[in-house]
C-alpha cells in the first residue's frame, strides 16, 4: 500500500507575537498521522494567502519567505524519496528524524525541568521566594520517581508525554505518594509549567494538558472566635517563653501577617500612613505582593513591650520571633492551657485576622484583601464564605429554638 504524505503551511493565530504577527507553521501528515512545527517565520495576518499556502505579494520579504517554504517542500520530498530508496518505513518518526536530526532526540524532560529550577534558584530573593524553589525541587523529585515507578526509566523524551502520562502521574501522586487532592493538583500544576515551556519553544506539537481537568477542593479555614482570642489575651501565663509566643501570635491575629513576614519585620517597616497614624508597610515573602496595615492599639502594645528586647535588637528585628517549629510547639501548649479545642498554628492567626478581627467587625472585604496582600479578591472571599456558614449554623439553632416556642404556643391554643 502506497503511503500518503501531505504537507500544509498555515498561519497559526493562537501563537501571535507581541507585534501582532502570526507564525507560519508546517503540518506534515503521513498516513493520517500528523505532526506540526514552526518555520520560525512570522507574517502579518492580512498578508497570508490561506488557499495558496504562501505569502501575498512580490516584495523581497514575500519572495524570501515563499522560497523558504518551497525549500521545505523539496526537503520533505527528498526525505520521502530517501526512505523509499532505503526501503524504510514512511512514518512520522522517520520524517522527524531526518528533518530535525539529533536535535529532536536531545529534548528530554529532566534536563528541561532542571534548567527551569536552576533559573528559579538564581532569582530567589529577587522574583521568587525560597518556598517556590523548594516546591519545584520536590516536584522534579516526584517526577523522576514516577518515571522509575511507571516506565523503569530515569528520563523521557518530551514528545512521548501525552494525556495518559499525566493521568498516570496524578494516580501515582495520590496512591504511591499518598498525596491529598490539593497537594496532588499542585504538583501536577508545577509539572504543567514545564510543559508550557516546551510548547512556547515549539518543542511539542500538542498540549498533553488540553483535555485534562483538575479540581482543587475548598479547604475549611480554621480561625479563633472573639471569645477564644480574648481568652488567650487574658490568660495568666507563668512561663516567659509561652508569654512571648502568645504575644507574637496575637500580633499576627491583629495584623494578618504570616509567620515569615512577622519574623522579617524591622522598625523601618513602620511609617506614617495616609491618615497620619502608624502603619506597617511590607511585602509578603510568599507572593511579593504589598501589604499596608494600620497598627491597632493591641499591636502597638506588643511592639512597645519588645522594643528593647536583646534578641530583637541583636538581630535588627521588630520582634524576637522564635523558629516556626518552636512557635507551633508552644502554641499547642497555649491551646491546652486556654482550653481551646483547635490545633493552634501560626497560620490560624492570619485566618483570625481575616474573619474575627476584620470581616466580622464590618471592615469591607476589599480593604481586608489589601491588608492580607491578596492579589485576587476571590482568595479573600473564601473567608467571607466561612462566615456565611457560621451565620447559617447560628440561624439553624435559632430556628430550632423558635420551632419549640411555636409548638408550645400551638399546644396552649389547642388546650384553650
Amino acid at each position: 500500500m502506497k503511503a500518503k504524505v501531505n504537507l500544509h503551511f498555515y498561519a497559526k493565530s493562537t501563537k501571535v507575537n507581541a507585534k501582532g504577527q502570526f507564525p507560519i507553521y508546517v503540518r506534515l501528515t503521513v498516513n493520517g498521522i500528523r505532526t506540526e512545527f514552526s518555520t520560525k517565520k512570522f507574517i502579518e495576518p492580512n498578508r497570508w494567502l490561506s488557499e495558496a499556502c504562501k505569502m501575498k505579494g512580490t516584495t523581497e520579504e514575500a519572495r524570501s519567505i515563499n522560497s523558504y517554504l518551497d525549500l521545505l517542500k523539496s526537503k520533505v520530498l527528498d526525505i520521502q524519496m530517501e526512505l523509499i530508496h532505503k526501503n524504510l518505513e514512511l512514518s512520522i518518526e522517520n520524517f522527524k528524524e531526518l528533518l530535525f536530526g539529533s536535535e529532536e532526540k536531545q529534548r528530554m524532560l529532566v534536563p528541561i525541568f532542571r534548567d527551569h529550577n536552576n533559573k528559579i534558584k538564581e532569582l530567589v530573593g529577587k522574583e521568587y521566594a525560597p518556598g517556590t524553589l523548594e516546591r519545584y525541587t520536590t516536584s522534579l523529585k516526584h517526577t523522576i520517581e514516577f518515571l522509575e515507578w511507571k516506565y523503569k526509566i530515569s528520563d523521557i523524551e518530551i514528545s512521548k508525554i501525552n494525556h495518559a502520562f499525566i493521568t498516570d502521574y496524578e494516580f501515582y501522586l495520590r496512591s504511591v505518594r499518598n498525596c491529598a487532592n490539593n497537594t496532588a493538583v499542585k504538583y501536577i500544576k508545577n509539572f504543567s509549567k514545564i510543559i508550557k515551556i516546551c510548547l512556547a519553544n515549539d518543542w511539542l506539537d500538542k498540549n498533553p494538558f488540553a483535555n485534562y481537568k483538575a479540581k482543587v477542593k475548598e479547604v475549611e479555614r480554621v480561625y479563633l472566635t472573639e471569645s477564644e482570642v480574648q481568652n488567650i489575651i487574658e490568660k495568666d501565663l507563668k512561663n516567659d517563653r509561652l508569654s512571648l509566643v502568645r504575644d507574637i501570635f496575637l500580633f499576627s491575629c491583629f495584623t494578618g501577617l504570616a509567620y515569615i513576614d512577622v519574623k522579617n519585620l524591622t522598625k523601618s517597616h513602620i511609617s506614617l500612613g495616609i491618615d497620619g497614624e502608624k502603619w506597617i508597610f511590607t511585602h509578603r515573602q510568599k507572593t511579593e505582593s504589598a501589604s499596608k496595615i494600620p497598627i491597632l492599639p493591641v499591636t502597638q502594645l506588643i511592639i512597645d513591650k519588645y522594643e528593647n528586647h536583646p534578641q530583637a535588637i541583636g538581630n535588627d528585628k521588630l520582634l524576637p520571633v522564635l523558629s516556626n517549629q518552636k512557635m507551633n510547639a508552644y502554641l499547642k501548649e497555649i491551646a491546652g492551657v486556654c482550653e481551646i479545642d483547635k490545633e493552634l498554628t501560626f497560620h490560624i492567626a492570619r485566618h483570625t485576622f481575616a474573619t474575627t478581627v476584620t470581616l466580622t467587625n464590618g471592615v469591607p472585604i476589599e480593604s481586608v484583601s489589601k491588608m492580607l496582600g491578596h492579589k485576587n479578591l476571590r482568595t479573600t472571599q473564601h473567608y467571607a464564605k466561612v462566615l456565611d456558614r457560621k451565620v447559617s449554623d447560628d440561624m439553624k439553632i435559632l430556628k430550632e429554638k423558635f420551632t419549640l416556642i411555636n409548638k408550645e404556643i400551638g399546644n396552649k391554643s389547642s388546650v384553650s
